[in-house]
């Protein structure tokens, strides 16, 4: 044998056995093969040199004085800090219950004594390679353990963000549906930044309280904030109630369209029905003096253009001559009572109730025969 060779696993092995001359037989064979090697002449030795030098390997006789190899690997089997020591037999004894027996108390492999030096190298490095590999093993496994765990906590992280990223889109999207319609929003995200957009047909409904400026003198700020919230946002309700677009408020002034930013067909209707029910809602709230408030109501028909414009604190807005017509079929109109122009009247005459209320002069326009909204046709 090379003395100079190294064995490929380096390795701590225990020799235990009765006869001194096979102790040091094997120890020269191990030793020369690069291994270091404690000896053992007894089985009580041997159990107090593991516990106080735990070896990588052990090589055990059976036959010996006292406790004998069997009672000594199934003691070292039946403790945790020893259990995972691999145990090779040494024995003359050839019989195959005999290694049977070898194998039910523990042991990894059996040497037939008289031993060859190559085979007592070869199972030795045998077993060091599997324990090696068990090793490689389990730490692999540890790590990959421990990679799933890092993954799964990043994963965690990543979605914590995610939802926390969702949550804040989901309140910046309600905040700009409080502001804009959801098709321009939409458009706006796509990068479709145009200004404004031609609709040819649209309704448009100009809402005004009656006296509120009367009322604004008498009561606080904060009171007279507080009611207006209260109204408008019932109006809110039936402006979702019929699916229409909320333009704007000003001052006591509420406005409101159908037909856009995506156009339909009954917007007409839907703007007759959102008026009626705008009258009774008003009815359910007081004033100050515990009167029922009042509005007047206008409404008209016809082309407009809408958009945003600007680019700062940007509002969706309409414009055109229709628009104009809506505003002065409000302001001109009666407190308790939607005005409409002729557009509408005969759009709806067949399925509403309306009164002539006949020509009223309308700044820009001219004379203009005008009716008043009653209510559904019931027929």
């Amino acid at each position: 044998m090379n003395s100079n060779q190294c064995p490929t696993i380096p390795a701590s092995i225990l020799i235990v056995d009765d006869t001194p001359d096979n102790v040091r037989l094997l120890s020269t064979i191990l030793t020369e093969q690069g291994y270091q090697v404690r000896k053992a002449l007894n089985g009580q030795r041997a159990i107090a040199t593991v516990l106080e030098f735990p070896p990588t390997l052990i090589l055990l006789d059976v036959m010996m004085p006292e406790m004998n190899g069997y009672e000594v690997c199934a003691q070292l089997k039946a403790s945790p800090k020893t259990s995972s020591i691999p145990v090779i037999f040494l024995s003359a004894l050839d019989d195959v219950l005999d290694k049977v027996k070898a194998f039910d108390v523990g042991a990894v492999d059996y040497i037939t004594k008289p031993f060859q030096a190559k085979e007592v190298l070869a199972r030795v490095a045998n077993q060091l390679t599997i324990q090696s590999q068990q090793k490689q093993l389990q730490e692999q496994t540890q790590q990959l353990e421990e990679l799933v765990e890092r993954l799964q906590n990043e994963i965690k992280d990543r979605q914590g963000v995610e939802l926390a990223l969702r949550l804040s889109q989901k309140k910046s999207d309600n905040l700009l549906l409080n502001i804009l319609p959801a098709a321009i929003i939409e458009n706006l995200k796509k990068g479709d930044c145009g200004a404004a957009e031609r609709f040819d047909s649209a309704t448009v409904l100009f809402a005004d309280l009656v006296d509120f400026t009367s009322l604004a003198a008498r009561i606080s700020p904060l009171e007279l904030v507080n009611l207006l919230n209260e109204i408008f946002s019932k109006f809110d309700q039936l402006t979702e109630k019929h699916d229409l677009e909320k333009i704007k408020t000003s001052g006591d002034a509420y406005m409101v369209a159908g037909g856009l930013p995506v156009p339909r067909a009954d917007h007409v209707e839907a703007i007759a029905n959102m008026a009626l029910d705008m009258l009774e809602a008003i009815a359910h709230f007081k004033t100050d003096t515990g009167e029922s408030f009042q509005i007047r109501i206008g409404i008209n028909t016809g082309p407009v253009v809408a958009g945003v414009i600007g680019t700062k604190k940007f509002t969706y807005d309409l414009w055109g001559d229709t628009v104009n017509v809506a505003a002065r079929m409000e302001s001109q109109g009666l407190p308790g009572y939607i005005q409409v122009t002729t557009d509408i009247y005969e759009q709806l005459k067949d399925r509403y109730l309306f009164e002539e209320r006949g020509a009223i002069a309308v700044k820009g326009k001219g004379d203009m025969i005008t009716y008043w909204l009653k209510a559904k046709n019931v027929r």
